[in-house]
C-alpha cells in the first residue's frame, strides 16, 4: 500500500488565493492597512517568509473572519 503525504499550502498562500487575487480592487496593500500591520509584515506572510503568530491569527480573525484558533490551525498543519 502506498502512501501520498499531502503538504498543505503556506497559509500566506491560502489569504492571497482566496482573499486577494479574485477580487478586483483588493490588494494586499490594502489588507495590510486594515489589518493595522506593516505592509512589508504582511508581505512576507503572503510570501510564505512568515507565518501566522496569535496575534496576526487575531487581527486575521477580525477582518477576514473565522476564528483566531483557525488561523493557527492553519500554520500549525504547515508547520508540520
Amino acid at each position: 500500500m502506498s502512501y501520498q503525504q499531502y503538504n498543505p499550502p503556506h497559509p500566506g498562500d491560502l489569504i492571497r488565493r482566496t482573499y486577494i487575487e479574485p477580487f478586483e480592487g483588493v490588494t494586499s496593500n490594502g489588507v495590510a492597512v486594515r489589518l493595522g500591520v506593516a505592509r512589508s509584515t504582511f508581505s512576507r506572510l503572503l510570501n510564505g517568509k512568515s507565518g501566522i503568530s496569535p496575534e496576526m491569527a487575531i487581527r486575521l480573525s477580525i477582518v477576514l473572519g473565522g476564528s483566531a484558533e483557525s488561523w493557527l490551525a492553519l500554520q500549525e498543519s504547515f508547520d508540520l
